[in-house]
C-alpha cells in the first residue's frame, strides 16, 4: 500500500498557539486535525516527503485499522540513517520508527499528557476517540511552548535523579524554578498548575524510589494526593496532604495489608519531606493507619460524615472531598469518587451544614467596603489571603461539585462545570474566576520572599501592596461575597 496522509478522523487540526491554554484542558480540545500517517509498508523516504509537504515533524506508522504501531520523526531517521551513514532511504519505514506508542483518551487532560510524558520520557502521545480511533498526536513541544517556559531541563532535572539526594537537589531545583514563573510575571492559574505538576512529578519519582526498596502486597492500591494538591493548586508553601487506599477482601485481610503498606507509607512521607514538603501538622499522610484505609474503609469514613453530619466533623474532613489519585491504581480512586457523588447529590443535610460551615470564613470587607482586620493576634492590619481569602472560594466550589456531582477537583474547573448547571452568567463566574486567582497571585507573590508576620499567606496591605492591587483586592473579596451569598440564598442560611 503507498504511503498517504489517511485521514483517520474529521474535524480535527493543530489548536493555534494563542488558544486559552490550562493543564486541566482536555485533549480532545487541543488536537484538531488528524495526524499524518503512512502505511508499515511504506519507505522511510516516502515518510519524509509527506513530512516535508506537510511542514511536520513526525508521522505516524498504522494500518488500515487506524491503530498506531509507531511514531517515525526527523530525529529517528537522523540517527539510524544519516548518522549511521546507511543512507538508504528506501528502507521499509518500520525498521526505522520508534516502536510503540504512548496513548490518551481525548477526555484526558494536558496534565495527564505532560506527566506521561515525563514518566515515560517521550516527546509525543496519541490521542485516541472513544471507539479506540486515532484522533491526534499531542507533543511535549505543544504542551510547554503553550506556556512560553523553558521547563524541559526542570523535569529532566527530576527524572534523571537515581537517588534520594539527587531527588533533592531536583526538587530545590524546581522550587527555583517556580519563584521564576511568579517573578515572570506568569498568570496564576497557569503558574499553579505547573508548581502542581512539577511537585506531582517529584512526588511519583519519590514513590518509585522508595518503592524499590521495599516490597508491597500484590494488591490493587493507589496514592491518593488530599488539599490542595488533590485541587491541583499548590503554592510556593505546601505541606503533604496524601493517603493510600487498597483493596482488601476481610478484616483480617484489611489489617494485614495496611500493617504491610505503613513501612513503605513512611519512607515515602519522609523522603517527600526531605525534598522540601514538610510533614503535615495534622498528621493527613498515607503513614497514620487512619489515612491508610482498604476502599471498604474509605467508604465507610465518606459515609460516616455525610450519614451523620456534624458541623466541626465536617468542617475537618472538608480536606479529604478533594481526592484525586496520584500514584497506582486510579480505578480504585475513580470508583470512590463515583460513590461518593452518589451519596452527596441529594443529601440535603449534609450538604445544608457544609454551607453553614462555607460561610464560616468570611472575606474581610466591612458594610464600607474597608478591609477588616482580625482584632486578636499579634499582627494587627494584617489580612490571611489563605484563610479569609482563597478559603470561601474553595469552600464553596467544593460544594457545588458535591451538589451536582461534578468530578472536577480543582477550584477554577468546579467553578467553571457549576455554572453550566446553575444560573452562573458566563461573565459573572468569569469575574468570580478572576477573583479567585488574583487572591491566588497575591499569595505567590507574598510567598517569594521569607515569610513575613508569621505566615506566608499573610499580608499588609497598606505596606504589601500598591493602591491598584488594593482596590482589585477589594472586588476579588467582593466576588467572593457573591459566592457566599448564592449559597445563603440556596440553602436558606
Amino acid at each position: 500500500m503507498p504511503a498517504s496522509a489517511t485521514d483517520v478522523t474529521s474535524g480535527f487540526e493543530a489548536a493555534p498557539a494563542h488558544t486559552a491554554f490550562s493543564l486541566h484542558t482536555p485533549l480532545r480540545e487541543l488536537v484538531r486535525r488528524a495526524p499524518v500517517t503512512v502505511s508499515p509498508e511504506a519507505s522511510v523516504r516516502e515518510a519524509l516527503e509527506l513530512m516535508d509537504a506537510g511542514r511536520i515533524g513526525s508521522v505516524l506508522i498504522a494500518a488500515e485499522d487506524g491503530v498506531p504501531q509507531g511514531i517515525l520523526t526527523f530525529g529517528d531517521v537522523l540517527r539510524r540513517i544519516v548518522l549511521a551513514e546507511e543512507g538508504n532511504l528506501w528502507r521499509p519505514v518500520t525498521e526505522v520508527m520508534t516502536p510503540g506508542v504512548v496513548q490518551l483518551g481525548v477526555e484526558a487532560t494536558a496534565y495527564d499528557a505532560v506527566l506521561l510524558m515525563a514518566r515515560r520520557n517521550v516527546r509525543y502521545v496519541t490521542v485516541m476517540d472513544r471507539s479506540g480511533r486515532l484522533a491526534g498526536v499531542v507533543s511535549r513541544g505543544d504542551l510547554y511552548s503553550a506556556q512560553r517556559i523553558a521547563s524541559e531541563e526542570v523535569v529532566n532535572a527530576v527524572l534523571s535523579a537515581r537517588d534520594l539526594p539527587q531527588l533533592v537537589l531536583a526538587a530545590e531545583t524546581v522550587r527555583a524554578f517556580s519563584v521564576r514563573l511568579v517573578a515572570q510575571g506568569m498568570a496564576a492559574e497557569q503558574t499553579i498548575q505547573w508548581i502542581s505538576s512539577l511537585n506531582d512529578l517529584i512526588a511519583l519519582h519519590a514513590i518509585d524510589l522508595v518503592r524499590a526498596q521495599h516490597t508491597l502486597p500484590e494488591v490493587p492500591w493507589c496514592w491518593l494526593a488530599f488539599g490542595s494538591e488533590g485541587r491541583f493548586e499548590q503554592t510556593l508553601a505546601t505541606d503533604q496532604d496524601n493517603g493510600i487506599i487498597f483493596a482488601a477482601q476481610g478484616a483480617a485481610d484489611t489489617a494485614a495489608l495496611r500493617e504491610a503498606f505503613l513501612p513503605f507509607a513512611l519512607a515515602v512521607n519522609q523522603a517527600l519531606a526531605e525534598c522540601g514538603f514538610p510533614l503535615c501538622k495534622g498528621e493527613i499522610m498515607a503513614s497514620n493507619p487512619k489515612w491508610c484505609l482498604s476502599a471498604d474503609e474509605w467508604r465507610a469514613r465518606f459515609l460516616g460524615w455525610i450519614s451523620h453530619a456534624e458541623p466541626v466533623a465536617l468542617l475537618n474532613a472538608s480536606i479529604f472531598f478533594d481526592f484525586r489519585p496520584l500514584y497506582g491504581d486510579a480505578t480504585l480512586s475513580d470508583a470512590l469518587r463515583d460513590w461518593l457523588l452518589d451519596h452527596t447529590v441529594g443529601s440535603a443535610l449534609f450538604l445544608r451544614l457544609m454551607a453553614a460551615n462555607a460561610l464560616q470564613s468570611r472575606p474581610p470587607l466591612g458594610l464600607i467596603r474597608d478591609f477588616v482586620f482580625d482584632k486578636k493576634g499579634d499582627h494587627p492590619r494584617t489580612l490571611d489571603l489563605k484563610l479569609h481569602g482563597v478559603r470561601p472560594y474553595v469552600d464553596a466550589a467544593r460544594l457545588f461539585a458535591l451538589a451536582q456531582g461534578l468530578r472536577a477537583t480543582n477550584t477554577a474547573q468546579r467553578l467553571r462545570d457549576a455554572s453550566r448547571h446553575a444560573s452562573f452568567g458566563g461573565e459573572d463566574i468569569a469575574a468570580v474566576i478572576d477573583g479567585y486567582h488574583f487572591i491566588q497571585l497575591l499569595r505567590l507573590k507574598n510567598q517569594q520572599g521569607e515569610a513575613a508576620f508569621g505566615s506566608p499567606n499573610r499580608i499588609d496591605p497598606a505596606r504589601s501592596i500598591n493602591y491598584l492591587e488594593r482596590q482589585v483586592l477589594k472586588h476579588a473579596f467582593r466576588q467572593a461575597n457573591r459566592l457566599q451569598d448564592r449559597l445563603r440564598a440556596d440553602y436558606r442560611l
